[in-house]
């Protein structure tokens, strides 16, 4: 029987701060490189993501739509293989999102993504965003004040 390698909290510490730096470069292999081969990803915008190479084409496309993209963590909560991170995320839409012609307006919306580590690797992470509210900030979305 294998023994898992589990992160102590300087080192999902200096994990995430790692990956604050691969977001602040919008270097995706770097983050790619952070999930285990079977991994899987919910969000209720992108549904269930299984593996890295989709969780990859996810987050290139957000890259692609949003080159000023910003992951700012406000707050990490860890628990043994379980990190809760409280983020806001922020960008432009400059590349064109969901195939659409780019906006120009931007977005900042609070996120919290949950994640579950297994061997120092993601193997599972529940994103959690106003999806909707990113929409109407960007202006592919009309809504009503309610």
């Amino acid at each position: 029987m294998a023994v898992e390698s589990v992160l102590t909290r300087d080192e999902v510490t200096a994990f995430f701060e790692r990956r604050q730096e691969a977001f602040d470069n919008l270097d995706a292999d770097a983050l790619r490189d952070d999930y285990a081969d079977d991994c899987v990803v919910e969000s209720r915008v992108a549904g269930t993501l299984r593996g890295t190479a989709a969780v990859d084409r996810a987050r290139r496309a957000w890259f692609e739509a949003f080159p000023d993209l910003k992951y700012q963590t406000d707050r990490l909560i860890i628990d043994g293989v379980h990190v809760v991170q409280l983020l806001t995320l922020e960008g432009t839409d400059i590349g064109g999102f969901m195939g659409l012609e780019p906006s120009g307006r931007s977005f900042k919306a609070p996120a919290v993504f949950v994640y579950e580590f297994r061997d120092r690797k993601i193997v599972h992470e529940t994103r959690i965003y106003d999806f909707t509210g990113v929409l109407v900030q960007i202006g592919l979305l009309k809504a009503k004040p309610a």
